[in-house]
């Protein structure tokens, strides 16, 4: 499938790359989307995130060259990225368990990870419920943060700023901007969760709403373009339901629907505040795809 074959491509090229640094700009071109939306996919279908991934690997063929004697440790540590010995130690020691020093001594149990490779498995056995719909462009205004262009980073930073939206009173404040307002045509109803990382703006994640109030004081405004959306409906607790479908969309839905990720943002919509049964939509930006060769 040509879609599986692209992104294998990519891992391909991050796999010549393990010595230097691989682009993530790069290898997402040659999957044919966004780095961020590359990333994405990449930790749905390999479960692991593609930092983890490139770390695991470079672990393990140092790890190969470490067995084999002959060679200094700084040695291998240059060669596979790292600048000094602190942090390939503390990089070693998170996959193998132990220091590079012990992984040199006969009978040194160690850990390896074969390079990936995506292919089709049956699945598919749940329904999945879902509609495509064409939507206007629509403001959100809300609490924003700056996201790191490496995605395992932002697992903290993100529930970060859950927590201090709840701290701080943001989201009785957002529900009073969907009051206050007019209404916005098209747009999502209620309090979203959007991560904007289009190629026109940094990075960022956004804990708002649609209005078209003024925004308040240390909030941030973001105009959402007009697209083609995929919108799939969930519920559950939280953040288990959240992740859990949209590891479905991604490896059930999208491969065969005909549609590919768009250069949008990914929406979170939460309808039903309880985090033990919530109620929400996933929004994803897609586009037709197109017949690559």
């Amino acid at each position: 499938m040509e879609w599986i074959e692209r992104f294998n491509q990519a891992v391909q090229y991050i796999e010549r790359h393990l010595e230097d640094q691989p682009d993530y700009q790069q290898a997402a071109r040659l999957a044919c989307c966004s780095a961020f939306h590359f990333q994405k996919v990449f930790t749905c279908l390999a479960g692991a995130p593609l930092s983890t991934y490139i770390r695991r690997r470079r672990m393990t063929l140092a790890a190969a060259e470490l067995q084999q004697g002959g060679r200094k440790i700084l040695d291998i540590a240059l060669k596979y990225g790292y600048a000094s010995p602190t942090a390939f130690n503390r990089a070693f020691q998170s996959v193998h368990g132990l220091p590079p020093s012990a992984a040199q001594k006969p009978g040194a149990t160690l850990k390896s990870y074969p390079p990936i490779r995506f292919q089709i498995t049956v699945q598919g056995v749940e329904q999945m419920e879902y509609r495509v719909e064409e939507k206007p462009a629509f403001r959100i205004v809300g609490l924003a943060q700056p996201l790191e262009q490496d995605l395992e980073q932002n697992f903290t930073t993100v529930p970060q700023l859950w927590a201090k939206a709840a701290a701080e009173g943001v989201i009785p404040r957002l529900i009073a901007l969907i009051e206050g307002g007019t209404g916005v045509p098209g747009a999502p109803g209620g309090i979203i969760g959007a991560s904007v990382a289009d190629s026109r703006e940094q990075w960022k994640y956004f804990i708002a709403a649609a209005t078209d109030q003024p925004a308040p004081e240390g909030m941030e405004e973001y105009w959402a373009p007009a697209m083609t959306w995929a919108i799939f409906p969930g519920k559950g607790p939280m953040p288990q339901a959240v992740q859990r479908l949209e590891q479905r969309i991604i490896a059930e839905w999208l491969p065969d629907s005909g549609y590919e990720y768009a250069d949008g943002p990914d929406i979170e919509l939460y309808l039903d505040p309880n985090p033990a049964e919530s109620r929400f939509e996933i929004w994803l930006p897609v586009a037709k795809k197109e017949n690559r060769k």
